[in-house]
């Protein structure tokens, strides 16, 4: 069985050996709406829970606007435009615009990604900064939560009269759902914000997971810090498979993400007919797979789906190599999942490990496997022994040893793909 799967900017084909049974697993989405633009004209003048943004920016100053950065697709170019032209309409000018890409902990924005992310009208026009969550004298102390959280937001974010965010929703392997306070935190957090949220306290609790939002310490911890930082107004999207808007949900910060929330799950989730012996993943192509370290949010989105002791196969092009200078050091000492994992438990956390260990959890209930070119088996550590060079290598290890007819699921866009086995089938 041929599949295409999404692998850097082209996609992979991959087969499937004959004898297994292989079911093809699509996201699953809404369908585009016929007039986006009139949608987020509609949702902007009846906003959800909230005034209008011309109301919130009568009579203030300034506006700083959090935007997602390259690794992900948020439309930003469709749907900045109707907010720049009512904080126009305000009053609010041109220079009292600072629009951040929320990097989070990756790496600034190159010129040339800033006109893929805003277009090269807006990217030319307005203050457009990256956040460094790295300069810690960059940030302001805007207070702790209740859990002891320390929060601190980028000055030029803190600074202004008025506080937005762009974004869109999806799974996230972490948050259940991503969009609204992640733009914030982590999005323009310093490390020192980062660090804590992404410690073992958070990363393994069993509700800290794709598609799980009710009781979710680390939704509620976001929550909390994004207020302190004086979230005030949101617009998040909802995207078709081919990267369409298929829902447009603004307004309060609380209220519309949950509203959002609630649209994607009605519409994305797939239910499964039981568990699989294996599968096949990517992480949905370019710009997901820039890195090995985001790759594997298609590996931790397929783990729900695949009996304990199987096998999981993640694609990923990795153009960029690795990811973060720590995170490379963390994965070429990599000795094995359960020895990481006791390794980091009471130490001070380090940049990126987080991903580390939600991956060291996956692999202590399922086998491993790797198809990332970009990344070198020699600075996988012991992962290397499980990376392959070619694609017909990674799918022979991985149906080796499986019985004849065994189920193996195979997962184009993994991120993208909130699957479950259902109750009576599981």
């Amino acid at each position: 069985m041929k599949t295409h799967f999404a692998f850097g900017k082209n996609g992979i084909q991959v087969e499937a050996p004959a004898g297994f049974d292989c079911r093809l697993i699509q996201s699953r989405a809404a369908t585009a709406l016929d007039d986006a633009q009139a949608a987020l004209e509609a949702a902007l003048d009846r906003p959800i829970h909230s005034e209008p943004i011309e109301k919130l920016a009568a009579g203030r100053r300034t506006a700083a606007i959090a935007v997602c950065d390259i690794t992900r697709p948020a439309p930003n170019r469709v749907t900045l435009p109707h907010v720049l032209r009512r904080l126009h309409a305000a009053g609010i000018p041109k220079d009292g615009i600072t629009i951040l890409i929320a990097t989070g902990l990756h790496r600034a924005a190159t010129p040339e990604e800033l006109d893929v992310i805003l277009g090269p009208d807006i990217a030319s026009a307005y203050r457009v900064v990256s956040h460094d969550a790295r300069d810690f004298a960059a940030h302001r102390a805007v207070g702790t939560t209740r859990r002891g959280t320390p929060v601190y937001v980028d000055e030029r974010f803190a600074a202004a009269d008025l506080h937005i965010t762009l974004g869109f929703i999806e799974p996230h392997l972490m948050l259940g759902f991503s969009g609204g306070r992640k733009l914030i935190v982590p999005g323009v957090a310093a490390q020192e914000t980062i660090k804590v949220i992404h410690s073992p306290r958070f990363m393994r609790e069993p509700l800290s997971t794709e598609g799980s939002i009710q009781g979710n310490p680390l939704h509620e911890e976001l929550l909390e810090a994004a207020a302190l930082a004086r979230h005030d107004f949101m617009l998040d999207v909802t995207l078709t498979r081919e990267r369409a808007i298929s829902g447009v949900f603004a307004g309060h910060p609380v209220k519309a993400h949950a509203a959002g929330v609630e649209f994607m799950v009605a519409h994305s989730l797939t239910p499964l007919d039981g568990l699989f012996d294996a599968a096949i993943t990517s992480s949905a192509g370019y710009p997901l797979d820039l890195t090995f370290y985001q790759c594997l949010k298609g590996l931790t989105a397929a783990q729900h789906f695949v009996k304990p002791g199987g096998k999981i196969l993640l694609l990923g092009e990795c153009a960029e190599g690795i990811g973060s200078p720590e995170y490379a050091r963390l994965l070429r000492s990599y000795s094995g999942h359960a020895e990481f994992l006791k390794e980091i438990e009471h130490q001070p956390v380090e940049i990126d490990q987080w991903q580390l260990e939600k991956m060291a959890l996956a692999g202590l209930k399922n086998e491993l496997l790797f198809y990332t070119p970009g990344a070198p088996r020699h600075a996988l550590g012991s992962l290397g022994a499980n990376a392959f060079s070619a694609i017909q290598e990674a799918v022979a290890a991985l149906t080796r040893g499986l019985a004849p007819g065994a189920r193996i699921a195979l997962v184009p866009e993994g991120p993208y793909t909130f699957a479950r086995a259902m109750p009576a089938y599981a």
